[in-house]
């Protein structure tokens, strides 16, 4: 998860989105922890806890220039609470990880790269599947792609 983490950190900016799906358990809040790790260290600062955003809902952090907001949105009843969050305004301007974006309903970028997560072989291995529509993902995944494959 953490080589995966560091790949993606590569390829993220400001501006994306990251809707992260699977059930409880399926490593969404981990990969997000190491994904913001992995953005921090690239910056140069130091490491920081990463708790769930479970009960707090946002957590905000800073990689460098990059403004990071991490959502859990499972207690969300409606989408309009989403824009109570400022949240549909973070997608525009901040690197933006959603975990169960289905609670977004309409409010969903567009262009937001979706990350299924799902139990693995093993208690310690997962199951990836990256989908987008913005064609634009298609080149920036690819050479962050090869390079994992290339080091499994």
């Amino acid at each position: 998860m953490r080589a995966f983490a560091d790949r993606m950190a590569g390829l993220l900016r400001a501006g994306d989105t990251i809707l992260l799906e699977g059930s409880i358990g399926a490593g969404k809040t981990a990969f997000s922890r190491a994904l913001i790790g992995a953005l921090r260290a690239r910056a140069g600062l130091p490491p920081e806890d990463v708790p769930s955003p479970t009960f707090t809902l946002v957590q905000v952090y800073q990689a460098g220039p990059i403004e990071i907001w991490h959502a859990d949105l499972y207690r969300l009843s409606h989408p309009d609470e989403v824009v109570e969050l400022g949240l549909d305004e973070a997608f525009g301007t901040a690197l933006c990880i959603v975990e169960w974006p289905d609670r977004l309903g309409d409010l969903a970028p567009a262009g937001a790269l979706r990350l299924r997560l799902a139990q693995g072989a093993d208690e310690e291995s997962r199951e990836a599947v990256l989908s987008f529509s913005d064609p634009a993902w298609s080149d920036r995944l690819d050479a962050a792609l090869a390079e994992i494959a290339f080091d499994a």
